[in-house]
This record gives C-alpha cells, structure tokens and sequence, in this order.
C-alpha cells in the first residue's frame, strides 16, 4: 500500500488492481486543479492538449472572468498582454473603417482560443456578443507553454486551420450565395456551434441569436430589411420556428443545411 501512495505521489498512476491505468484524464482525476475540474471546454479546447502538470502549472497564471453582453475585451491595435479560453457564450470580431463604419469579420465560440499568439498587437475589436465567461492567462505564460509542448502547439495549429477553413467557407457565402441562402447559412452557423452535440443528434435544436438584426445584416452585407424577409420565408417554410426576438427553434438540421445551399 505504501508503495503505491508512493507511485501516485510521484504522478504515476495505478488501477485498484495494481495495473496501470489508460492514463485518461476526467473529472474524477484528482491530478486536475480545481480551477480544471468541472470545465468541460477543457476537453474539447487547448487546453485538451496539456497534461495535468501542465494544467496546474497554467492553472497558477489563471482566472475566470465573466462579461455581460456587449462589453469590450479588447480593441484593435492594442498591446496584447493576455489571451483566453471562452467557456461559455459568444465573442464577435470587428474591424472599423476609417471612417468609423465596422465590418463584423468573424464569430467565436466555446471552446475556442481568443487571441493572436507571438503578436505584439491585436489586429481585431472583440466584444462580448452574449454574456460570456472566459478564462484568461498572460501572454507570457502561455506562449512560454507553447513553446515547450509540441501537442499544445499542434492544438493551436489545428485551431488556427479551422479558423482558415471558416473564413473561406465565409467568403464564398458572402460572394456567391443568394440573401436566403447567406441568412439561412448564418443560422446553421449558430445553431451547430452553440451546442455541437445536439446539433449533430436528430432531435430539434433551439438557440438564442448572439446578435441583433443590425449586426446580422452588417455581417452578412445585407440591410436589415431583408434580413427580417428571409427569416419570415424560412419561417413560413417550416425551417425555422421563432421563439421570440432573438431564441430560434431548428426542427431539422438536415432542412435547414440544405437551405444554405439552395434558394428557396
């Protein structure tokens, strides 16, 4: 007995029979900060990527915060001096022209990275388009990090590939799709990141809008006329239900992915 509190003191870890364990990290892991414990964007974010050493050594540089809708993060332009992790809710990326108009260029979700490693400056507004809450940490450690763990560095990568392929997607629907097919796409946008796995089920999927009409029409280069229109005829044709103003019921996913594609 006291050789294995010995093992597991020394992070090795053991089954109850004695044999070694398949090494998976959960909830039940007692390696795992507290701070790490019960986050479930751990598991799917870069965080993922970091053994339990690694979390706790992250977990000391630190903290959860929460911002109410519409709040700032950061502007465009300034220092960075720290990046996060969003567990929850959405952030909206802007830029301004010079004359003041703002062109929203992009949309992140849990459990995405928020921020530019190696960067001096930030080259984008983010803004809180929900209340969201996010885990920050300074930019000296965790670049310090990444350059120390070949998987953490790979995950950033992946990340950063993924966010490649969504602005290409993103640039095809605002240069070739028709105003139905630009909102329905936005809506499918919603609707499979802000609950992944229910949106891969068969059931409905139902969630809130992160933005107004104004901010939808100024994403998707329409005016907020024909924003309104095109959910109306996705409404009527039994793509969408409309809970209320902003909360937006999905009967079926498959309807509503062929609606990006097809004008109606």
């Amino acid at each position: 007995m006291a050789n294995l509190l010995e093992k597991r003191a020394a992070g090795t870890r053991h089954r109850d029979d004695g044999g070694p364990s398949d090494g998976r990290q959960d909830i039940h892991n007692s390696e795992l900060p507290v701070l790490c414990v019960s986050c479930e964007a751990r598991h799917r974010g870069i965080c993922g990527a970091l053994a339990p050493d690694e979390l706790v050594e992250l977990s000391r540089h630190t903290s959860k915060k929460v911002y109410p809708a519409d709040a700032e993060l950061s502007a465009a332009d300034e220092p960075v001096r720290s990046y996060a992790n969003i567990l929850r809710g959405v952030v909206k990326l802007s830029r301004l022209t010079a004359d003041g108009r703002q062109q929203i260029v992009g949309l992140q979700f849990a459990p995405d990275f928020l921020g530019r490693p190696f960067r001096a400056s930030t080259g984008v507004t983010a803004e809180a388009a929900t209340d969201i809450e996010v885990c920050t940490f300074p930019k000296e450690a965790i670049e310090a990090m990444i350059a120390r763990s070949p998987k953490l560095e790979h995950r950033m990568h992946e990340q950063a590939l993924k966010e490649l392929d969504e602005a290409r997607e993103w640039i095809f629907t605002l240069g070739r799709k028709s105003a139905a097919e630009k909102v329905a796409s936005f809506i499918h946008l919603i609707a499979a990141n802000a609950d992944p796995l229910q949106a891969a089920g068969e059931g409905p999927v139902e969630v809130e809008l992160p933005l107004k009409r104004a901010d939808i029409a100024d994403f998707l280069g329409l005016t907020i006329e024909t924003v309104s229109r095109q959910i109306t005829k996705l409404r009527k044709a039994g793509i969408i239900v409309i809970a209320n103003n902003r909360t937006v019921r999905v009967p079926d996913m498959a309807r509503l992915e062929a609606a990006c594609e097809t004008d109606r």
